[in-house]
């Protein structure tokens, strides 16, 4: 492929964001002609030089080494909840439709599709194979779809099909799973019929727990179906050749896949290392064994000195404490909690604490990105304006202690990651919380798949959580404390809220759709459901050599879907 050419708008935008910031701008300012080719080419030397030789890019095999930060716990669609899992999926699986390199909606296993207000319509391509060269159909959905929502699946992202007919009821064991609406027409026609409007229902099937599942695949594999390479199918861009748990992976090019030529550039993917050890991910990038990173800000004075061009992106994700709302837990106290709400402050989190430039301090659970009706929604819909007021959180503490009739509180659990940015906050809340209430809080800290384990069994008194959105709408996050979703750890149960998300799930008036998600957000703050954290971003960095790579807000976190490699020689420089 041919390299890409720099003007003087190109540099000014992309590549100054290397160290130097200011004075490097100001110097293409100064520097003319012969001088500005002479100054590029000086930089372009110096990056190159900073590359030390490793095996993260192999130009021979077309392949690169990447790093992943967590042991996927299996790799069944219809079950996976994680980030980990997510970005492998997205890889090696397609659904109906998908993301293209610029996040926008596009034809998947769907080359068209219909949505009317009581369901929807999917024509899927004559050329959507699976690996094994057999065509993916209509039937593949249906089964897919149908075990999802199947009680004895267990699928903790159920509810994310719930716009489907009788897909709550089924999942509840009201109704039996032959009773959901969605069938097969023929081969290549998938008809949906909806439990109620759902205008946003394309942007759903994007989605992992939507993906296709062929039933005699599945059942050969007597129970382990994604638990190892081989008892996968795959549909996506890579297959899944090789998976030593916990330590690689290795992702080869689908020769069967009907998008190759525009998706899947790379030969091999290799997964070399799975670890959370972020300077350990630093000195690999160091050494040259992997293509990207992302960097604590710790990193940054390392990255500068090395000249490393230093990007930012905002994952899309929101972190906060969420209480465990259930009747046997002290947290289910509304004056306790709101007590621990006045005590704290996420700027004081954010800009003292954890420092990282990337981040910002939570509001809201609805992050500054996603949109309203026209504008940003946070602007549309201001949050709740939070003061800290340590007095008043005392009253509500001796309030919440007579409520429950206790002389004095007991220590309390606070589950967290074993990760650094993690255990520092869980830390921070530990000596806040202890400092302003007297209240001692012991620090549970588990890997991510006990982590996760210790949630859902409702196993916390705090935890410290997030959610990244899995699609392009308000209702990704707006919907995660209804009474029904099994991702509502805390078990969260308010009649007002779920009125008001079945409104935001099925109006079809925008404005006040929008208005039932501002009454969420209120209510979120005044039943003190959660305390926000941060919205997360992040500082990283790239080789060079590694073009149409992706850190996403609605998707996988990172992609190599579109990446390729070049030699940065190829690199020429447009003066015009």
């Amino acid at each position: 492929m041919s390299g890409p050419s720099f003007n003087s708008q190109s540099v000014d935008d992309g590549f100054l964001r290397s160290a130097g910031g200011q004075l490097a701008k100001f110097a293409v300012y100064a520097l003319t002609g012969f001088a500005l080719l002479i100054y590029l080419l000086s930089v372009l030397a110096g990056e190159a030089s900073s590359i030390a030789s490793g095996n993260a890019i192999d130009f021979q095999a077309n392949a690169i080494t990447i790093a992943l930060r967590e042991e996927p716990p299996q790799l069944d669609a219809n079950r996976a909840t994680d980030a980990s899992s997510n970005v492998v999926l997205a890889h090696v699986m397609e659904g109906l439709l998908g993301y293209d390199i610029d996040a926008q909606l596009v034809p998947g296993v769907a080359e068209r599709h219909e949505i009317r207000e009581e369901g929807a319509t999917f024509w899927l391509r004559e050329d959507a194979l699976w690996s094994d060269g057999v065509q993916v159909t209509a039937r593949d959905f249906v089964f897919s779809w149908k075990r999802v929502v199947d009680p004895e699946t267990a699928s903790q992202y159920a509810f994310i099909l719930y716009p489907i007919k009788n897909a709550e009821a089924i999942n509840r064991g009201e109704l039996p799973v032959s009773a959901l609406g969605v069938r097969a027409r023929s081969e290549r026609i998938l008809e949906v019929d909806f439990e109620r409007p759902t205008p946003y229902f394309d942007k759903l099937v994007a989605y992992l727990t939507y993906f296709p599942v062929r039933e005699d695949f599945f059942k050969s594999t007597n129970g382990r179906y994604g638990a190892d390479a081989d008892m996968l199918l795959y549909n996506g861009a890579y297959v899944l050749t090789d998976w030593v748990h916990g330590s690689t992976m290795t992702w080869v090019k689908n020769s069967q896949y009907w998008n190759r030529e525009n998706k899947g550039f790379l030969d091999e993917i290799r997964i070399g290392y799975i670890t959370q050890d972020i300077n350990a991910k630093l000195n690999l990038f160091k050494d040259g064994q992997i293509v990207d990173t992302h960097l604590l800000s710790p990193m940054l004075p390392t990255a500068m000195e090395q000249r490393w061009q230093i990007d930012r992106s905002m994952d899309g994700a929101v972190f906060f404490l969420e209480f465990n709302h259930r009747d046997d837990r002290i947290t289910q106290n509304k004056n306790f909690r709101r007590a621990l709400q006045l005590a704290q402050d996420p700027n004081e989190l954010v800009y003292k604490v954890l420092k990282e430039p990337s981040y910002l301090p939570g509001v809201s659970l609805f992050p500054a990105w996603l949109s309203g009706v026209s504008e940003s929604f946070q602007k549309e819909y201001p949050p709740v304006q939070h003061q800290v007021n340590v007095e008043k959180a005392r009253e509500h503490l001796e309030l919440a202690r007579q409520e429950l009739g206790l002389e004095s509180f007991p220590p309390l659990m606070m589950l967290a990651g074993d990760t650094p940015i993690g255990l520092l906050s869980a830390e921070y809340y530990q000596q806040l919380f202890r400092k302003h209430l007297g209240l001692e809080f012991r620090i549970d800290v588990q890997i991510f798949k006990q982590r996760l384990e210790k949630m859902r069994q409702g196993d916390f008194d705090i935890v410290l959580s997030g959610w990244g959105p899995d699609y392009n709408d308000v209702l990704t996050l707006g919907d995660l404390f209804s009474s029904w979703n099994l991702q509502n750890r805390g078990r969260y149960s308010n009649q007002e809220m779920d009125a008001l998300i079945r409104t935001a799930q099925s109006e079809l008036d925008v404005h006040k759709r929008m208005d039932a998600f501002g009454e969420i957000q209120r209510l979120l703050y005044e039943d003190v459901v959660i305390l926000p954290m941060y919205e997360r971003g992040f500082s990283f960095v790239v080789d060079p050599r590694l073009k149409g790579f992706r850190r996403r807000s609605v998707g996988p976190e990172v992609d190599y879907n579109y990446a390729y490699v070049e030699e940065l020689s190829d690199l020429t420089i447009d003066l015009q």
